[in-house]
């Protein structure tokens, strides 16, 4: 059998060891793993000798701003900065214009995302006026559900529990996990108006504005109505140390959650607003290096599954701004991960392989992906990074693809950097190069998903089985 295309000489990376080998890929799929002499003739022959061979990163938290923000970012440009940061795979997240809350709006994204790069699953949204919209949504194509329990840019209204109770019910009868923006909508907007009310306006009345118990209270409560209803939950952006108690809480008791952090997160610290003004602001904010040293702690035991971005690009204008709540919330990240992630493997504060469980094989397993996706296996997708370690790099705004390519992150020297990207097969990066020609080559992740099986609990008490006993009038 006649490969397409042969990787000889990398040392491979999985979740857990690291081995040489070579990798045959035909038709989009490894088709082999093995010696070099053990592979089958190609049509080309890749030889990445001292280089590793890692799965594509999956990036479960992006926003591509497209359609309704496209001077912030589009699908093109997003996924052009995906796949020149190693990422060959990105879930999308709701808050464009109009927000992914109807299939109308659904069909008008995946419209959109015609022009991808790179494989892609989309958020629909759970608000409250559109409880009604979940299933369909599900026969729509969405991959997952996205709950925005405080406020965040799009400005959607964060929906009471009792809505969120019966999202949650509706989508654990279908098996799809919902990510929820885990923060208190009302603690929030208390201080913040006290705040400006007092003439508070520098960059860390942002970080006032949003404790941490805001989201300690909001994982706690997500937690307990997933619990009850059987709901497979994802915690987004985890910024504090103190999450971590309610999240090893609910592990134990059983529920099915996962939880995600971002470099920003275990990188920066309250210097950032010293030295990043405006920029700096993200919701929920950076906090103080304690949060981050405990966040280290939650990646090193497991407490933290994976590393995301939360991609949320922004012009320069809207980032930059004098008064902080006039700055938008967000900033690039998709195209830098890999690099400042592989810097901290290259230091030793994190292995490689578990970085490879942490941005592959842990999101490919939560989103009903794997084996397809997340890791090198015969017969999965051929998604692959292969990465230099000893390339050094430093970012810079203007190499981002991102239109909104302002980055915190500026000026940082990296150790350790993608070279290749191929999805399906396919480079969409080469020699450090996007591959314009793969435009258009990504394809909804929804065609090859597969949840576990529901697992429903307390549906005698659900809204819908309340209704079906009240009597007819």
């Amino acid at each position: 059998m006649l490969a397409d295309l042969v990787i000889h000489g990398a040392t491979l990376v999985t979740d857990s060891t690291t081995f040489a080998a070579s990798v045959a890929i035909k038709d989009g799929a490894i088709l082999a793993i093995g010696a070099a002499d053990a592979m089958p003739e190609a049509a080309e022959v890749l030889d990445a000798t001292g280089k590793y061979l890692l799965p594509g990163a999956i990036d479960a938290h992006v926003h591509f701003r497209d359609p309704g923000y496209t001077h912030k970012e589009t699908w093109e440009t997003g996924t052009a900065s995906a796949a020149m940061g190693g990422v060959t795979t990105v879930f999308e997240m709701p808050n464009t214009n109009p927000p992914t809350g109807t299939v109308e709006a659904l069909n008008l994204k995946l419209k959109q995302a015609e022009t991808a790069y790179v494989d892609f699953g989309i958020y629909g949204l759970l608000g409250e006026s559109n409880i009604d919209e979940l299933e369909a949504l599900i026969e729509g194509g969405v991959a997952a559900f996205k709950c925005f329990m405080g406020n965040t840019f799009g400005n959607l209204p964060s929906p009471p529990s009792g809505a969120i109770l019966e999202g949650f019910e509706i989508v654990a009868k279908h098996g799809y996990r919902v990510a929820l923006h885990a923060e208190n909508a009302s603690i929030m907007a208390r201080r913040q108006k006290k705040l400006m009310a007092a003439g508070r306006c520098d960059p860390l009345a942002h970080l006032d504005a949003r404790p941490p118990v805001v989201a300690v209270e909001a994982v706690a409560r997500a937690a307990i109505l997933a619990e009850w209803t059987g709901a497979r939950i994802h915690i987004l952006h985890v910024s504090s140390g103190d999450e971590l108690r309610p999240l090893r809480e609910a592990k134990l008791r059983g529920v099915d959650i996962t939880a995600e952090t971002c470099p920003h997160y275990l990188l920066l610290d309250e210097h950032a607003y010293t030295d990043k003004k405006s920029l700096i602001r993200v919701n929920p904010p950076v906090r103080e290096k304690v949060h981050q040293d405990q966040l280290w702690q939650g990646v090193a035991d497991g407490t933290i599954d994976m590393i995301a971005t939360d991609h949320a690009p922004h012009s320069h204008d809207e980032k930059h701004r004098d008064d902080i709540w006039t700055a938008d919330c967000g900033f690039t990240g998709v195209q830098t991960q890999m690099p400042l992630m592989l810097s901290q493997v290259v230091s030793g504060r994190m292995t490689i392989t578990q970085y490879v469980k942490m941005t592959s094989l842990a999101p490919a397993k939560a989103f009903g992906l794997y084996p397809r996706k997340g890791a090198l296996l015969p017969g999965s997708d051929a998604d692959i990074v292969i990465v230099d370690l000893d390339r050094e790099t430093v970012v810079d705004s203007a190499d981002l693809q991102s239109k909104g390519n302002s980055t915190p992150f500026q000026g940082w020297v990296a150790r350790g950097a993608p070279i290749h990207t191929l999805v399906r097969g396919r480079f969409v990066m080469r020699d450090g190069q996007l591959c314009t020609d793969a435009k258009g080559h990504g394809r909804n992740i929804r065609r090859v998903q597969q949840m576990p099986a529901p697992t429903p609990q307390n549906t005698h008490t659900t809204t819908a089985a309340i209704l079906a006993k009240a009597p007819q009038r």
